[in-house]
């Protein structure tokens, strides 16, 4: 008896201290930080990753002239950011990212592949950065980790172009991919749409995210 006593007690004081699988069902914000480029290189940058984000699809959907200017938030390695430095060879592209070792990724990845149209740009999580107007605010699996989003939002329109747009692409609530709260698309456009924003286009061409396009709304 004495010995099931001790066992009971060392099974309750072991569930005590042991991480619950609900402890870490929080925003994917709040403790996904990317610090070392490197760590995730290979994930970002996966060939397959192509069947299901379709850049080579969303890039001609977004019609980009020659000369535009595009910033990228949340650039991480570069996925898009080369292939849009491509799509617009007499423009620019900003590699926006809150982590350094991102920046410094994208930078000397664009001296690699000889793009001298991409700009690094370190950002604060409440401030992109963005150096200069821009055609195209472009943000890819990125919306769920902005805190105070409409106030961030409002910010951009300042860092637009008069016709410009952002784009926004992350995970549909259904799709087994991505974070484990997602943001619904009509979450996104009710809070772009508080921000001071118009949803113009609603493309269906991805399998596991939406794809919204908005522009600044016009003052009535």
């Amino acid at each position: 008896m004495r010995f099931l006593t001790l066992l009971l007690a060392l099974l309750t004081a072991c569930s005590d201290t042991a991480p619950r699988h609900d402890e870490h069902r929080q925003p994917y914000h709040a403790y996904h930080r990317f610090e070392r480029a490197e760590d995730w290189v290979a994930r970002f940058e996966d060939p397959s990753r192509d069947t299901w984000q379709k850049p080579a699809d969303v890039i001609r959907v977004l019609a980009l002239a020659p000369s535009a200017r595009v910033a990228d938030i949340g650039a991480g390695t570069g996925y898009f950011a080369v292939r849009l430095a491509r799509a617009v060879p007499d423009g620019r592209v900003f590699a926006v990212d809150i982590e350094a070792s991102m920046v410094e990724y994208v930078t000397e990845r664009a001296k690699r592949e000889g793009l001298a149209n991409i700009e690094g740009v370190l950002a604060s999580p409440e401030d992109p950065k963005i150096p200069e107007p821009v055609d195209l605010i472009f943000i890819v699996d990125t919306y769920h980790h902005l805190a105070d989003r409409i106030a961030y939002f409002r910010r951009l329109t300042s860092t637009l172009k008069p016709a410009g747009r952002i784009a926004i692409i992350d995970f549909t609530p259904e799709s087994t991919m991505g974070p484990i709260e997602k943001v619904a698309p009509a979450k996104v456009i009710g809070e772009l749409s508080e921000a001071g924003y118009v949803l113009m286009e609603q493309p269906a061409i991805l399998p596991e995210q939406y794809f919204l396009i908005f522009a600044v709304a016009q003052p009535r």
